[in-house]
């Protein structure tokens, strides 16, 4: 699984002061899920137009060891990830809300958008969420994607 993170994992919002980008907030639900998805084995990254220390802070309290920041073209980031797993695109399921996110959706092989994704992210998907970014919609997915590799 691939996540954004600005819109997935945090509700979007970003704040500045005058030293730059500050806080960004997190769901504790989606942390356990990550941790929950990572203890059945799964490969697990976060791929982000932006970079951010938060980022890579929060990466490393989850135990998330690939992360890539600072990539607009979010594309060919995706397939880096896929082959360095051993993996097709077909395999991998990612999660994104925005414009940015739609090349690596039309990759991937199950395309989710979360509840207050963009109109044309959500057009796509295979799924979209009911809960929105940065508030339980990485718990919901991870949820639905082992209850139904579990039930085949």
């Amino acid at each position: 699984m691939v996540l954004d993170v600005d819109g997935v994992l945090t509700d979007g919002r970003l704040y500045f002061a005058e030293a730059g980008e500050i806080m960004k907030a997190f769901h504790v639900h989606d942390g356990t899920a990550i941790k929950n998805w990572q203890r059945r084995g799964r490969k697990i990254a976060f791929l982000s137009g932006r970079s951010s220390p938060i980022v890579a802070a929060r990466a490393r309290d989850l135990g998330v060891e690939d992360v890539v920041q600072g990539r607009e073209d979010k594309l060919e980031p995706f397939l880096e990830l896929v082959r360095a797993w051993a993996l097709t695109p077909e395999q991998v399921c990612y999660v994104g809300d925005d414009t940015a996110d739609l090349p690596p959706m039309r990759a991937s092989g199950f395309a989710v958008a979360v509840a207050n994704a963009a109109s044309d992210v959500k057009a796509i998907a295979n799924h979209v969420t009911q809960a929105r970014g940065g508030a339980g919609a990485v718990r919901e997915i991870v949820d639905y994607l082992l209850n139904h590799s579990e039930t085949k």
